[in-house]
């Protein structure tokens, strides 16, 4: 089985050798063997054929997803439980281990193994799944690791834009034309656009980790079902004012969201492991008072996944390949024209009880990759306690500014929690 690789995919997968990782971290709280590890691993395989791919190039030096005949496990990397943040220390390391695409697969296993607790997580190559298809890998994973019996289905992959586009879509004549043209146009723009001759120094990269309490958690949702906004929308107006007031005019008052295509597509499941990203830009107006704004953000953002249209974008997008290069260099040499993403993967739906574990905390997914700007924030609630994730590094955003940041955005919203309870 095998595919080509999507642009998206060719530009995240760059030529190989660097890495542009996703980690999915989560604590468990029981007693594991190895071998019960690796057959739910198996298992997941089983299922989702692209887990056992590796990349090779044809002729024309183009990638494709590849299965081969004897598929090779998921390695396992295992380490020894020392203390709380560990699962930090080694999500981190992570990030700088790149794959051997040509010969194992684009994801591997950690086990930070302890006594009573142990830390694990999935580690992926970003061209491989998005953060959609990897909450899906924990929960199928977990479903396994508690019963090997359990059934998780399999996966009909996605084999190319024939399986995501309408044939109606694919095929239309003006829908090809206005594809190619859109991304004529584009890709001109971008391939003459003036950019650095050298890569933004990117210097020592970090990641800022904190959660929630329950009644913090709660009161927050509360307050954002209340006033008919979204937690997603009520954060980014917090996180913007945040970066205004600690950077000041170097603040560029713009945050990026991505938009899960699945919720635009019927033919893109749950469980398929796919790496697409659509996004959402938005920013605040200074005049206007909080709500004000986070309300006129919110329409602002129904309005712009409204005008997503998934088919036509991906066409547009698989007209650029001849423009790889250009693409890339843009994202690499080009200045950051956003302060920073925000990502709420929101509740995630995995039990916490099973019947040989219990699922003691899933922390929110990191990734970091070399396509430029690195800042953004991931967000996730499990067992009612909202985890967010800050990374970044130095050469965008320096570390003392990110905690002044963090501090600013835990204060803002604490102190309007309080409003809350107090009127």
């Amino acid at each position: 089985m095998r595919r080509k690789l999507l642009f998206g995919e060719r530009m995240i997968l760059g030529d190989g050798t660097e890495a542009f990782n996703g980690i999915i971290p989560f604590r468990l709280r029981g007693h594991f063997t190895l071998e019960e590890i690796r057959q739910a691993l198996a298992l997941l395989q089983n299922k989702h054929p692209w887990l056992g791919a590796h990349v090779v190039r044809d002729e024309q030096n183009i990638p494709w997803f590849e299965v081969p005949e004897q598929v090779v496990p998921i390695p396992i990397r295992e380490v020894q439980r020392k203390g709380e943040d560990d699962w930090q220390e080694e999500s981190m390391r992570e990030w700088y281990m790149p794959f051997d695409h040509k010969k194992l697969p684009l994801i591997r296993f950690v086990w930070i193994k302890g006594e009573e607790l142990s830390d694990m997580f999935f580690s992926f190559h970003h061209c491989l799944c998005d953060g959609g298809s990897a909450m899906t890998l924990l929960y199928e994973f977990l479903q396994v690791l508690d019963n090997p019996l359990a059934d998780i289905g399999i996966e009909k992959p996605i084999l190319g834009l024939q399986d995501i586009v309408p044939a109606a879509i694919l095929n239309s004549r003006r829908q090809k034309l206005k594809a190619k043209f859109i991304g004529r146009v584009a890709s001109t723009i971008i391939k003459y656009a003036p950019v650095g001759k050298k890569p933004v120094e990117r210097e020592r990269d970090y990641m800022i980790h904190w959660k929630f309490d329950r009644e913090t958690t709660q009161q927050l949702i509360s307050y954002c079902k209340s006033n008919e906004f979204t937690v997603n929308t009520f954060l980014c107006a917090i996180v913007l004012k945040a970066f205004k007031k600690i950077r000041g005019k170097t603040a560029l008052n713009k945050i990026c969201c991505p938009v899960d295509i699945r919720r635009l597509t019927t033919q893109i499941k749950q469980d398929h492991i796919f790496a697409f990203g659509l996004m959402v830009e938005v920013s605040i107006n200074e005049k206007k008072s909080f709500i004000d704004n986070v309300r006129l953000m919110q329409k602002t953002v129904k309005r712009k996944t409204a005008k997503l249209d998934p088919y036509t974008k991906m066409m547009v997008i698989e007209s650029w390949h001849y423009a790889l290069d250009s693409f890339t260099n843009i994202l690499r040499n080009g200045k950051s024209t956003n302060d920073c993403m925000l990502s709420n993967l929101g509740l995630i739906q995995v039990p916490r009880d099973y019947s040989k574990f219990t699922v003691d905390t899933v922390f929110s997914p990191s990734a970091l990759g070399p396509l430029g700007q690195t800042t953004g924030f991931v967000v996730s609630t499990f067992n009612g306690e909202m985890d967010f994730a800050f990374i970044g590094s130095e050469g965008y955003l320096k570390y003392s500014e990110a905690l002044a940041i963090r501090e600013e955005i835990v204060e803002s919203i604490k102190q309007k929690m309080e409003y809350i309870a107090v009127s």
